[in-house]
């Protein structure tokens, strides 16, 4: 008679959580920016022989060491949530959207064009077309992977990727078009001396009026997702589409519909972004945003509260790292070196909130 050999159970394996209280939840996340902190001391020693501690004090203070590094802090960080808050709906719907660089951009192109072709009109006026005109750009460039979803069921994923690097070459063209002196590839300040189409400023301060919008907007986007119809059928959809279609929900309208809220606050960043912080449009305006922006809606779990949070965390380091750059003489590498390392265990520490490890049990004699 045979014998079969006892299958052995795994030393240890991964389990789904089926909840966690808050409290242990941050716990962990302070468990991992505590590490995090540990790992990038270590690495400091290691390499560069510096004080840790020097280290850290200098990036706190290349972020918040004076009152204008305070205002440039807030107002990345209002640019980066603006453009988060566009992508989420899309995220939470599951409609991968990775073109908000590209919709930021086309919107951004269009607020340019208006300070340059239209400076001569009164300032309301010019204000509400160069408004107009981005909001109108970005979604139409948010619409077009939409509905190629929508009707043939694309790959948005690829298909918004891809019409970045398009958007990226329209900028460079009318850049070269619009340069001064002319074949120079650099348009510089637009309208320097008349100032037409700057964003005005608030008691002194220039960014005052774009971290006010865009805190506005993180309040609508909240209440938007969390309490109204629009944000219970995003839900739904990106919970599953066959259950949506079950209850009647129009799956390809809700597809248009968010990608479209999404180019409208595309827009009014690239809006914010021309006419309120650089006065100028160039292929790196955007410089990366909408990218890390996916990383800042996910971290909050799409929720436009946290998201401020996360925003935060993101350009503090950002900031922080280029001073440690600046002060210590090091390359560039190292400090975003360290940023890396902190945003790891950030991400990392997701897993242990959502999954725990669960070992072997010893057989009973």
């Amino acid at each position: 008679m045979k014998t079969h050999d006892k299958v052995r159970e795994p030393l240890f394996h991964i389990a789904k959580r089926s909840g966690i209280v808050w409290w242990k939840a941050w716990l962990i996340r302070i468990a991992a920016i505590i590490a995090a902190l540990l790992v990038c001391a270590l690495v400091s020693i290691l390499l560069t022989g510096e004080n840790p501690i020097g280290i850290f004090k200098t990036m706190v203070l290349g972020a918040v060491g004076t009152p204008r590094r305070v205002w440039v802090l807030f107002q990345n960080l209002a640019i980066l949530l603006c453009i988060s808050l566009a992508v989420t709906p899309a995220f939470k719907m599951r409609f991968w959207n990775i073109g908000a660089e590209g919709q930021v951009l086309m919107g951004g192109l269009a607020t340019a064009a208006c300070m340059i072709l239209l400076g001569n009109l009164p300032t309301p006026l010019l204000m509400l077309c160069m408004l107009v005109a981005s909001i109108v750009a970005s979604s139409v460039w948010a619409l077009i992977p939409a509905f190629f979803k929508a009707r043939w069921g694309t790959n948005e994923t690829l298909f918004t990727l891809m019409m970045n690097y398009i958007a990226i070459q329209i900028v460079s063209y009318f850049v070269f078009i619009w340069s001064v002196p002319k074949g120079s590839g650099k348009i510089g300040v637009i309208n320097p001396n008349t100032q037409a189409g700057w964003m005005p400023s608030i008691g002194g301060q220039q960014y005052l009026l774009n971290i006010i919008i865009v805190a506005v907007l993180t309040v609508a986007m909240f209440f938007y997702l969390r309490y109204s119809k629009h944000g219970y059928e995003i839900a739904v959809v990106g919970e599953s589409e066959k259950t949506a279609k079950y209850i009647g929900i129009n799956v390809k309208k809700v597809i248009l519909r968010t990608m479209l809220l999404s180019g409208v606050i595309c827009g009014i960043a690239g809006f914010l972004l021309v006419s309120g912080t650089d006065h100028t449009i160039t292929r790196d305006t955007v410089a990366g945003r909408g990218f890390t922006a996916i990383m800042v809606s996910w971290l909050a779990k799409f929720n436009p509260l946290y998201m401020v949070l996360t925003s935060l965390l993101i350009v503090f380091l950002s900031k922080g790292a280029g001073e440690i750059s600046t002060v210590f003489g090091l390359n560039s590498s190292f400090s975003d070196m360290l940023t890396g390392i902190i945003i790891f265990f950030i991400i990392g520490c997701e897993f242990f909130i959502n999954y725990r490890i669960v070992f072997r049990q010893k057989e009973a004699l």
